[in-house]
């Protein structure tokens, strides 16, 4: 049960490109000092995977780190920050959220200058190299709480030596990119999109190939091998091509197979399990009508 909860992260292209783009931006800001870094932003639709690839790619720098460096608790490093921006993020919230991370201990008194410096401080004692942000459509640079917000994630990434990768839902549809903010951050980051998979991509079949990775993943003692991969079609149908939601439908069928003791995942098993509702809403299966005389 345990397994199935927590189920396996599925290397998919997105994650591998991010995973490249961010190894090299490393390697270029590792001696700059003198401006901001050159930047990653993650974007997609809701539920396409976007910070299962950030965290993917945040793991595997940790561990790289700890390979070289050893252990990396011990001495203090933290190589990798995770950091969400709050709803309504003003710039003192974020600050605070930057603090949190760390365990820096924030007094009620304390400026945000005061703040700042002390988590610019913290971060560069830890050894951060790279700095996530998630859920950056939320910044709005046109309001004045989100464009404090944008200069001080700016001035946080001339002043913290690490590479900042941020992810939001599609985000160059936001206020993100608008003004002169906007048109700073624009201006340094390259964009990783996180689409949802096609049926079909030429000759190749990448929803079905994830779909069987995802199968080969399961432990379950009588289930039929390569059922679920020929069922690729009403899987994406049923998600949309969304790999949140092929996720949780595959997980929640496998939970249920252990419970009722089938083991098993069937069509009968999918169609039982209830999705999130933007799954939902695009599925409409076709219902056969029965036509006979009146």
């Amino acid at each position: 049960m345990a397994y199935h909860s927590r189920f396996v992260t599925v290397r998919t292209p997105a994650i591998d490109a991010l995973a490249q783009q961010v190894h090299t931006l490393m390697l270029l800001g590792r001696h700059q000092q003198v401006t901001a870094r050159p930047s990653l932003i993650v974007t997609g639709p809701a539920g396409a995977g976007k910070t299962t690839a950030l965290l993917q790619v945040g793991r595997a720098c940790h561990l790289a780190h700890a390979r070289r460096q050893g252990d990396v608790a011990a001495a203090g490093q933290v190589p990798v920050a995770y950091v969400l921006v709050p709803p309504a993020a003003s710039a003192n919230t974020l600050a605070l959220e930057f603090a949190r991370y760390l365990g820096i201990p924030v007094a009620g008194r304390m400026s945000q200058a005061h703040i700042v410096n002390s988590v610019c401080h913290a971060y560069a004692q830890a050894g951060a190299r790279l700095v996530l942000i998630d859920e950056i459509h939320r910044l709005n640079p046109r309001t004045t709480t989100g464009a404090q917000s944008a200069d001080l994630l700016k001035d946080l990434t001339e002043r913290i030596g690490a590479t900042f990768v941020y992810a939001g839902i599609d985000v160059t549809t936001t206020a993100l990119f608008s003004g002169v903010r906007g048109a700073q951050l624009a201006a340094r980051a390259s964009l990783v999109d996180c689409d949802p998979f096609p049926a079909r991509d030429g000759g190749n079949e990448p929803f079905k190939d994830l779909v069987r990775a995802m199968e080969n993943a399961l432990d379950l003692r009588y289930h039929r091998a390569g059922s679920l991969a020929r069922l690729a079609p009403y899987l994406h149908a049923r998600t949309a091509g969304r790999i949140g939601s092929l996720a949780r439908l595959i997980k929640q069928a496998a939970l249920t197979a252990l419970a009722d003791g089938t083991e098993r995942i069937t069509r009968t098993t999918l169609d039982a399990v209830r999705l999130d509702h933007l799954a939902e809403h695009h599925y409409r299966p076709r219902t056969r009508t029965k036509t006979g005389s009146r």
